[in-house]
């Protein structure tokens, strides 16, 4: 249940969409984060965006979004000016977020196939430039520089610098941390009518402007190949990365969940200084709209988890690699993609997962 409106006002664009579906998905999935009573606002999750194509008489571009789940916001703001095709598009951006951090400090429930809130929210403030270089045939890059303000917040919505047990949820010991981030991303894309290869790497690079704020070298891949075996496809994945250098405990590598170890909570097979997540996916088309599913995905931190400042995953008992498998639906319609995955972790407890996205991942 929910509704959408687009209103035109002079040349800029606003869309608005409110949705109330989620509650119930979340409510079959998620265990409480917060122990608020909650207002009827906290009951919608919904978005709102505003585009103006022209704001200063030169095709400068402004969007600003407001995205609001259900525990959870983000807001963005991105002006882009015009450049010659043959130079990189600049975009400024600025961008404020709210969330629960489930995926290290989350406590794992139920044979580590959910994962509740360990009381630790994350507020994020950055600032900064991204720029896109012209894309060749196959590949494409983006560079950006931004600074990160990181302020972690309990579930009342104050300044935390310890979790629960006492420890430091921050690198500097503060109540927050600040850095100047260098990323550079590489994509790499080849496909024809029976496969397809896609590669990015990431690497970050904390600069180190003041003496407090932290340095650090941050690398992160995803390989992905697809085949056409006949009427099935087979999907595979790979994914991995590392942080050498100063390190906060959000900032680790957290493995299990949707998009990573499916029949484990989010996090729940652990976190760590490094990661390695393999995923194969075979998909069999029933009819044109409807798709069957079998998957089976593994992950491990390679044992990087008691260099993590705190050792959370060894404090939660988490086991550090795990192994899941399973059967989903793959339902494909104008309105989105709409995707139920049934799992069954290492220690055969079993998960469903409920996703709705607008485009396939």
């Amino acid at each position: 249940m929910g509704a959408q409106k687009s209103i035109h006002a002079g040349k800029a664009k606003i869309d608005v969409n409110v949705d109330f579906t989620h509650k119930l998905c979340a409510s079959l999935m998620l265990p409480p984060l917060s122990n608020g009573s909650g207002s009827p606002l906290s009951l919608i999750i919904g978005s709102l965006c505003i585009k103006h194509p022209n704001l200063f008489g030169g095709s400068e571009k402004l969007d600003v979004s407001w995205d609001k789940g259900l525990y959870d916001s983000n807001v963005l703001m991105a002006y882009r000016r015009p450049r010659p095709e043959w130079l990189a598009q600049q975009s400024f951006i600025v961008q404020h977020s709210i969330s629960p951090e489930i995926g290290v400090h989350g406590i794992p429930m139920d044979n580590f196939s959910r994962s509740g809130s360990g009381g630790v929210n994350l507020s994020r403030l950055s600032v900064g430039m991204d720029l896109n270089e012209p894309a060749s045939s196959k590949w494409s890059s983006t560079t950006s520089i931004k600074f990160e303000h990181v302020r972690p917040l309990n579930d009342n919505g104050q300044s935390m610098s310890r979790d629960l047990d006492g420890f430091p949820v921050t690198c500097s010991g503060s109540p927050h941390d600040s850095m100047v981030i260098l990323k550079q991303e590489s994509r790499y894309a080849k496909a024809n009518d029976h496969s397809f290869f896609h590669f990015s790497l990431q690497i970050e690079q904390g600069i180190p402007v003041l003496s407090k704020w932290l340095i650090f070298n941050k690398f992160k891949f995803v390989a992905s190949k697809g085949v056409k075996l006949g009427p099935a496809f087979l999907l595979t994945r790979m994914t991995g990365g590392s942080i050498v250098g100063d390190m906060a405990p959000y900032q680790a590598f957290a493995i299990g969940g949707l998009g990573s170890v499916r029949g484990y909570g989010e996090g729940a097979v652990g976190s760590g200084r490094s990661c390695l997540v393999a995923n194969s996916e075979l998909t069999l088309p029933f009819n044109k709209m409807l798709e069957g599913a079998v998957f089976l995905d593994c992950g491990t931190d390679l044992g990087s988890a008691h260099h993590v400042p705190g050792n959370p995953a060894l404090r939660q008992g988490k086991p550090g690699s795990g192994v899941g498998l399973g059967y989903g639906l793959r339902l494909k319609s104008q309105f989105g993609h709409f995707v139920v995955d049934y799992a069954l972790n290492a220690c055969q407890q079993k998960t469903v997962y409920f996703g709705i996205s607008n485009l396939a991942s």
